[in-house]
């Protein structure tokens, strides 16, 4: 398996990996529980650059020239300016009131999401992605590492605890209860 940084040639690969792991709170910014909307909304995203979403925010996972993984993370200090066209697009297009809370802040490299390929599930390969993520962020660039995990989530909780992570606060993002996660230490 190799790790590398996304390209704009994989966004379509990007877009469905993400959406498994973030399909409720995609539904929720569209106002609707449509697989195909919240799919094409998120390519949209995936396939511009200068947002939260952007293929330049995401590195996939690579075994036999198939895309098996993906994982889009960014530095928390930059979520307003990033997140920016993403508000206006919903708004414009979906829910003229849309105002997500805050997900992440300055100080953490944020790991938005991360999803497998359901065929790819059960053979590591998140683990092994995440572990790439804190060599490369936490132990060689000295950079805190954060996520969410929901809080009905106890399994994805567990693996993270495993590998490091300590809890750090409690979040709310678009109705869902999450608990903030990090590794590495603060300075």
């Amino acid at each position: 398996m190799i790790i590398r940084k996304a390209t704009l040639k994989d966004a379509g690969n990007i877009a469905t990996l993400l959406l498994l792991s973030m399909e409720d709170i995609i539904f929720n910014f569209i106002n609707q529980k449509d697989y195909d909307t919240a799919r094409a909304f998120l390519l949209h995203f995936v396939k511009q650059e200068n947002n939260q979403y952007s293929y330049q925010n995401c590195l996939v996972a690579e075994e036999e020239n198939q895309i098996i993984a993906a994982v889009n993370l960014y530095d928390g200090s930059k979520l307003t300016e990033l997140r920016n066209p993403i508000i206006q697009y919903v708004r414009f297009h979906f829910n003229q009131n849309f105002n997500p809370e805050d997900e992440t802040q300055s100080g953490e490299i944020y790991i938005d999401s991360l999803g497998v390929d359901p065929n790819q599930q059960g053979r590591g390969i998140g683990t092994k992605l995440l572990r790439f993520l804190i060599h490369e962020y936490a132990i060689q660039n000295q950079q805190i590492l954060g996520l969410l995990v929901e809080e009905g989530n106890p399994q994805a909780k567990k693996l993270y605890l495993k590998l490091g992570f300590k809890p750090v606060g409690k979040k709310t993002l678009v109705g869902k209860n999450l608990e903030h996660l990090q590794f590495g230490n603060s300075k």
